[in-house]
């Protein structure tokens, strides 16, 4: 991690607790401004349910959440989104009855700090679905898209509320070879063009250490390791919890 970069999010000693099971143990990090952070673990490690603390769905037992120095701990989802928290979600759910252009003018819309006019929210509905390659699809109902293009209307919809970061839920599972390299492209863009920090949950390892600038690993609702890719795929408490193999860099 390069500490002298600025910490846009910072976690800090998190715990929630679902009846008797800890689904998050004392969890702390940061996330460093215009870096892609990658959030990998087994299934059940408890990454979702971080994703939700962090965007208001779930309050923590116990510990913090600071975006840019400011404590959000428990602010409702509506609010972090226009403080500059957008999110999207493992099972992409738009509103099927409207095209692709209204889903993301919904985000424009309602997700931005500053109230938008329908024309400037149209506007800007139109520059994130050219970012995502869709605007040729703008007036398709989103009923007729295919899962891929589904997903890129969730995130132009979430770009589309000007964010600060973005939570990327599992974006290019589900995706065949080719799609997976366009998905890519675009999550490299997002950092790159727009300078929108990226905190993706992904279980495609190959995609992960080509695009994160670090990694985080949670196994069992605790964090093991926050590092480079480099030495996230030879770090045995990795390999043992989750890769179960090395990759050669």
């Amino acid at each position: 991690m390069d500490v002298k970069a600025e910490v846009i999010l910072e976690v800090s000693r998190v715990t929630k607790n679902f009846g008797g099971l800890a689904a998050l143990r004392d969890v702390s990090f940061g996330i460093l401004r215009e870096h892609i952070v990658a959030l990998i673990g087994p299934n059940g490690a408890g990454k979702t349910t971080l994703f939700n603390v962090i965007s208001g769905v779930y309050v923590p037992n116990s510990g913090s959440v600071r975006l840019e120095g400011e404590d959000i701990t428990g602010k409702p989802a509506h609010v972090l989104c226009k403080m500059g928290i957008a999110r999207t979600f493992q099972i992409v759910r738009p509103f099927l009855q409207m095209t692709a252009l209204e889903n993301v003018m919904v985000g424009a819309m309602f997700g931005n700090k500053r109230e938008l006019s329908f024309k400037e929210a149209w506007e800007k509905a139109q520059e994130c679905l050219e970012f995502v390659n869709m605007a040729d699809k703008r007036d398709v109902m989103t009923s007729n898209l295919t899962l891929p293009d589904r997903k890129k209307v969730e995130l132009a919809k979430a770009l589309a509320s000007n964010p600060k970061i973005v939570l990327l839920d599992e974006v290019i599972s589900g995706l065949n070879p080719t799609e997976i390299v366009s998905a890519m492209e675009l999550i490299r863009r997002i950092k790159n063009d727009l300078k929108i920090t990226v905190f993706w949950v992904e279980h495609i390892m190959e995609a992960v250490i080509r695009l994160a600038d670090y990694i985080i690993v949670l196994h069992y609702g605790e964090k093991i390791a926050d590092d480079i890719p480099e030495r996230i795929v030879k770090d045995q408490r990795v390999i043992d919890a989750y890769l179960g193999e090395q990759y050669v860099f």
